[in-house]
């Protein structure tokens, strides 16, 4: 590269930095705002993200980013294959910045502060019509959003798109078609099953040793403490990067496994982001593929690993040793099967692997309604009943339950959710993927050594960073592109047998 193009690029690596250290410093703040901000302080928060957001736009947009890139591209097969997907990657997030105005940008940011403690609040009261404006205020920002960018005509593709790089809302209807009807079939047979589980010994256990018992276990599987930390929030998530992890789960007295499996999940994010090459932190090197890719490695390390007999080989002494007592006289076999239990809950977070997806499929369906203008908002929790019925199979008792469970679409967080279901399906091939390279893994978990599966995701997805889209790095990873089949074969492989 000439010396030239060399300094253009080192240029933009610097704008980049720049841009990265304001962004981690909204990231913090909006991890603070869950965590340890006092009531009275949310209006202070939202104009301090809403000035912080701003100057953030103004740094990634400003002019001489186009000049550098423009210059580069100029002799785009003289860079290397890393400086060609920096290039690539910030010219797509460069253009579609600076059709945004600052303004807009601030007002989004601030309202969706405003908007979670309203969501919060509403959820506690169980008040759909206190949340109502505040929801569709995000929908219509979130529309012009989409129109400023070109993407009037389909603005929920971008936001699918946002989130997941190549994917479209045909391309879901697709693979979630494909998994709808053979999921609802293994439901039915699980559910007409002579096995039932009522893991109603979940009685009594205490916060603090839970929140040990996480930590340790959260530790063996690799996360990095030096780098990273885990809090409570009344919703689960990880937060940060690689040089600053920040992940939280919350506690129940009376629901041990909704911490543990929460906790799990967040350190799937958590080691996907400390595994991202941390010099390259600021710039498409070392950042996410997407939110499906994201979730693949949660939903893996919770499903797949989290919940298969190996792991509990492992931890369950130390599940016992920690909780002699409210484990007393329950055996190993009726301990895994509660980990396993099989039933409708219509709380997407507290479901188990089998149904999760239709409440997956549920949110997409609303979703699209609501950006084609087929849905009001105010029509949302009668529509959110319905359709949970039908596809769930079972109607909320009320908003707290139903419409109001999920704090996505408070930070206006559309196109999110069908991330969860494509990461779940490319969880299971990703399992089956390494399964045939390392045969030896359930050894491994049964030891307690999580290593190699963890040094297998490093090499196959973490190290890459940006360099593919979604259906790219699956393809790469797995040999085969995403499709719903290794999810169905693995859903009946763990549980046909246990549900007789």
């Amino acid at each position: 590269m000439e010396r030239m193009q060399a300094n253009a690029f080192e240029q933009l690596l610097q704008a980049l930095r720049n841009q990265y250290w304001l962004g981690s410093t909204l990231s913090l703040l909006g991890w603070d705002e869950q965590v340890n901000l006092p009531s009275g302080s949310a209006e202070h928060r939202a104009e301090q993200s809403a000035f912080l957001a701003g100057l953030h736009h103004r740094e990634g947009t400003r002019p001489e980013i186009d000049g550098w890139l423009a210059e580069l591209e100029a002799d785009f097969e003289q860079l290397t294959e890393e400086q060609r997907t920096v290039v690539r990657w910030v010219r797509r997030d460069y253009d579609r910045a600076r059709k945004l105005p600052e303004k807009f940008v601030a007002e989004k940011t601030e309202h969706a502060s405003r908007a979670f403690h309203a969501w919060a609040d509403a959820r506690k009261r169980n008040d759909f019509a206190a949340y109502e404006p505040f929801l569709e205020r995000n929908i219509a920002l979130a529309q012009e959003e989409a129109a400023l960018l070109g993407w009037e005509e389909n603005p929920y593709d971008y936001h699918v798109d946002r989130h997941d790089p190549g994917m479209t809302a045909a391309r879901i209807e697709e693979l979630f078609g494909g998994l709808r009807a053979p999921l609802l079939e293994l439901v039915g047979t699980i559910l007409d099953s002579p096995v039932k589980v009522a893991p109603d010994f979940f009685r009594g256990f205490e916060v603090e040793r839970q929140e040990l018992f996480v930590r340790k276990l959260i530790g063996l599987l690799g996360f990095d403490f030096d780098r990273g930390r885990i809090d409570r929030s009344l919703h689960p998530f990880c937060s940060g990067d690689g040089a600053d992890t920040r992940m939280t789960t919350r506690y129940d007295r009376d629901n041990p496994l909704d911490a543990i499996f929460s906790a799990i999940h967040e350190t799937g994010h958590g080691l996907y982001e400390q595994g991202l090459p941390l010099e390259h932190r600021s710039n498409p090197l070392g950042e996410a593929v997407g939110m499906a890719v994201h979730e693949s490695q949660s939903r893996l390390w919770e499903n797949q690993i989290g919940q298969s007999r190996a792991f509990w080989k492992h931890f369950e002494p130390l599940f016992r040793q920690a909780f002699r007592s409210q484990l007393s006289g329950i055996s190993s076999d009726e301990l895994y099967l509660a980990i396993n239990a099989v039933r409708l809950n219509p709380i997407r977070v507290d479901s188990d692997e089998v149904t999760y997806n239709l409440h997956i499929i549920l949110r997409f369906e609303l979703e699209k309604a609501l950006f084609l203008g087929d849905l009001k908002v105010r029509d949302l929790p009668g529509e959110w009943n319905r359709l949970s019925k039908e596809i769930v199979g079972l109607e909320p008792k009320n908003d707290a339950e139903g419409v109001l469970q999920d704090v996505h679409w408070s930070g206006a967080a559309f196109g999110y959710f069908p991330s969860y279901c494509l990461g779940n399906m490319m969880a299971a091939q990703l399992w089956y993927a390494v399964a045939e390279e390392l045969p030896d893994l359930e050894n491994d978990f049964e030891r307690g050594d999580f290593a190699p599966l963890l040094g297998w995701l490093r090499e196959k997805i973490h190290r890459h960073g940006r360099r593919f889209d979604t259906d790219e790095i699956v393809q790469q990873a797995t040999g085969k592109p995403l499709a719903p089949d290794a999810l169905l074969r693995y859903l009946k492989e763990r549980y046909l047998p246990l549900y007789r």
